[in-house]
């Protein structure tokens, strides 16, 4: 292999030069940095009492990564994961109680959230249709850091009391993951860098198969049933759940679910943005303007369309994805729909869905205290980076009402409308109330950057 084309050295725009070994390695290495992250969304969802499926959502990330390639022209390196965004929606719609929801099955419920994700999915495509028509930096001017970053600081808090809760089943095991996931994120070098959460998962599990080995039952494989390739209650292949039950995994739609689940689409949105920025200045190109912003948030929101129409969690693009490019410098978007690919390899294996099940809530809860509270601070992020002037009145009374909607409303708001009962998150109540008092009060005199470098700082991202 010719030296100017190491990984490592200049960038490499076709992995094919590199060879076939090699272009499949590069393309595990994107599965690995994302797979911590993408199965722990379905792990703290069932935690909230819904049974969203692991095998469905790698599955969806991995036919939502490939529309998404299509969509903005085989050019954006952009992986699509689980999004954490929703958590917050999810949570809201575990705990409801009320009205048609009282005593529903935790699956139907999970489809009625599934049918808000949908909705939030084509509010991307409503984006994408405005950016288009009018350009993104007017688009940008409604949605300002000072209502952004404070909704994304809310969806971090708002979870944080699931964390201690699953963290306390066992804190010397939580406690394990939060180190392993520090010293990776600050001491490691290379790969070991950007995949934190992964290891904050594997490095605690193995010290769980150990006490299990000590008698200390820490982990349950009692129901892994395999006979064979197909046999048994967890075979190593099998279909997923909205192939075998389909109809117990098509979203259902309700008015009070989409009230919860489709403002949430507000904060993803500037995720998405603030990714692309940040894809853009890692490989030098403007993805913004070239496919354009549009194409990317049309392949991003009907990917979150078509997994939430078959149970499946919303889609973002990945910022650890990212980082592999910076690692590697290869920047070939084939190498990303190779890790596609193999994500949707193993989504047909139920046995593998049952060892990852398998983790102890201890483990969820330490990486959660990471997780949950790193949303909120890049939130914080997202104000300071902008320099926010909280000395202006009508910068600190959006961001008061918004926080104290945010935290207020512990059991959201109920009302009725055209005779059915409808309730609004405090999240949603929050994201509403922030976006009209923007929209309301004088003095916006916010302006997005005009580069893509600049974008990564202004628009934000989590």
């Amino acid at each position: 292999m010719n030296d100017k084309h190491s990984v490592g050295q200049e960038p490499i725009l076709d992995a094919r030069t590199l060879g076939v070994p090699k272009m499949l390695i590069l393309g595990l290495q994107h599965l690995f940095a994302m797979f911590g992250a993408t199965v722990l969304v379905p792990l703290l969802v069932q935690n909230y009492g819904l049974p969203l499926s692991i095998q469905t959502t790698l599955f969806f990330a991995g036919v939502g990564t490939l529309f998404f390639h299509l969509c903005s022209k085989m050019r954006v390196p952009a992986f699509l994961g689980s999004s954490f965004a929703f958590l917050g929606g999810f949570a809201a719609m575990g705990a409801m109680d009320s009205g048609m929801y009282a005593a529903m099955e935790p699956s139907v419920k999970l489809q009625y959230a599934c049918g808000g994700i949908l909705v939030a999915g084509l509010l991307y495509i409503v984006l994408a249709a405005i950016i288009k028509a009018v350009g993104v930096y007017r688009v940008m001017h409604f949605l300002p850091p000072v209502v952004t970053g404070p909704i994304i600081i809310l969806i971090g808090l708002n979870l944080a009391p699931t964390a201690v809760s699953n963290a306390s089943s066992c804190w010397w095991l939580a406690l394990i993951s939060i180190a392993v996931i520090i010293i990776a994120n600050i001491w490691g070098k290379g790969m070991i860098k950007i995949v934190p959460i992964l290891l904050g998962v594997v490095v605690p599990y193995v010290v769980a198969l150990i006490g299990n080995i000590m008698g200390m039952s820490l982990i349950d494989f009692s129901g892994l049933d395999i006979v064979g390739l197909f046999g048994g209650e967890t075979p190593l292949l099998g279909f997923q759940p909205f192939v075998t039950d389909l109809g117990g995994s098509i979203a259902k739609f309700d008015i009070s679910a989409i009230l919860v689940m489709a403002p949430i689409a507000i904060a993803a949105m500037m995720e998405h943005i603030g990714d692309m920025s940040a894809i853009s200045a890692t490989v030098g190109e403007n993805f913004i303007e070239n496919p354009g912003l549009h194409r990317t948030l049309i392949g991003d929101g009907i990917a979150t369309s078509l997994s939430a129409m078959f149970g499946g969690p919303a889609n973002t693009t990945y910022g650890e994805n990212t980082g592999v490019l910076v690692l590697s410098k290869v920047y070939d978007p084939k190498v990303v729909r190779l890790a596609a690919v193999y994500a949707i390899i193993l989504s047909f294996s139920p046995a593998f869905a049952y060892i990852v099940n398998t983790i102890p809530a201890a483990i969820i809860g330490g990486v959660s205290f990471i997780l949950y509270g790193m949303i909120s601070a890049i939130g914080v992020r997202n104000v300071v980076e902008n320099r926010v002037d909280f000395t202006n009145s009508r910068n600190l009374i959006i961001a008061a009402v918004i926080m104290v909607c945010g935290l207020g409303f512990t059991d959201g708001l109920t009302f009725q409308l055209l005779g059915a009962s409808v309730t609004l998150t405090s999240l949603a109540i929050a994201a509403v109330a922030g976006i009209l008092l923007n929209a309301i009060l004088p003095g916006n005199d916010y302006k997005v950057g005009q580069s893509a470098a600049d974008d990564v700082a202004n628009l934000g991202r989590y």
